[in-house]
């Protein structure tokens, strides 16, 4: 059985895929065509996507749409209208404003910022579980799934796997990392994810993480920023102010069986000081993380321990 990989540019990032099948490349081009196909659905970089089609008919219609992307609509609602909440799906006039990691970056006027949060609530986002439909209630309301899409679609592709009787595969969506099956590399069969050293280059790792079956999402200051004036803005906005989140994290990594539920939480958690997420890791069921602070330490959730090896570079 053979193990055959593929890097590819989609999504606005570089893609990792291997799988270990007897028919490896024929899955890696049926993966593709299926990644291809989600894109063109939850992007809200494509002016012709599903939902832009509902961002596009803010405060005119509802709009039905595909039951997956209504089921993922539905989930980041409920996750953004949570009190404690750092996520939320409707900070996409925010976005736009600032479009960090775009060469026109900029930083819009705190008059501007403050018209736009108006525009940001997700209580605002009217579903209808019979029709499927998603309606926003005001002109100007914009849905970014860019938070949460990665993971929903690396799930979807956890599936694809399944139905295609994969036996191993290695999946990485620009820092989110599924495994499935066992590391054909590795004696005990756990995967080996590097975690970014926050202030190092890239592939410089600060721990050494085991996983099997097991989503690995990272978030970081360090992914996307620009420089005006001598200020640096990361990319991570807080929902309540409409500015880069000041927090004390330079990364935070959720380890959880699916993948979506890594992304909400990487965003749910990101804007609170260490040991409130620490405490709230501990608490939450199937969901681990590592913490790396912008000093430089680092920590980890109880039942981690015993997969982690910090890494001295």
């Amino acid at each position: 059985m053979g193990v055959q990989s593929r890097e590819i540019h989609m999504m606005g990032t570089i893609i990792y895929l291997s799988v270990e099948h007897d028919y490896a490349e024929f899955v890696l081009d049926e993966l593709i065509e299926r990644l291809t196909e989600y894109e063109k659905r939850f992007s809200a970089h494509d002016p012709y996507s599903e939902l832009m089609e509902v961002n596009n008919n803010a405060g005119i219609r509802p709009v039905k749409v595909n039951p997956s992307l209504y089921q993922l609509i539905k989930l980041g609602k409920k996750h953004s209208t949570e009190s404690d909440s750092f996520l939320n799906i409707t900070i996409g006039p925010l976005v736009q404003a600032w479009h960090i990691g775009f060469e026109d970056a900029t930083v819009p006027e705190p008059q501007s910022i403050r018209a736009l949060l108006k525009k940001t609530n997700a209580v605002d986002i009217i579903l209808d579980d019979k029709d499927q439909s998603v309606f926003l209630s005001y002109t100007g309301m914009f849905i970014d799934l860019g938070a949460i899409a990665k993971g929903f679609i690396a799930d979807l592709i956890i599936d694809d796997l399944e139905s295609m009787n994969v036996s191993s595969a290695l999946i990485n969506l620009g820092g989110n990392v599924m495994t499935y099956g066992t590391s054909p590399k590795q004696e005990d069969g756990y995967w080996r994810i590097g975690i970014q050293h926050p202030f190092q280059s890239r592939g410089n790792y600060i721990a050494i993480l085991r996983a099997l079956n097991q989503s690995v999402v990272t978030s970081g200051i360090y992914e996307r920023k620009f420089t005006l004036n001598n200020q640096t803005y990361h990319h991570i906005l807080d929902p309540n102010t409409g500015y880069p989140i000041e927090s004390e994290i330079a990364g935070l990594t959720i380890v959880s069986e699916n993948s979506v539920d890594g992304e909400i939480w990487t965003s749910r958690l990101f804007g609170l000081p260490p040991d409130e997420i620490m405490n709230k890791l501990n608490q939450l069921d199937k969901i681990d993380g590592i913490i790396i602070t912008r000093d430089g330490k680092l920590s980890y959730s109880e039942s981690l321990h015993p997969h982690v090896m910090e890494y001295i570079s």
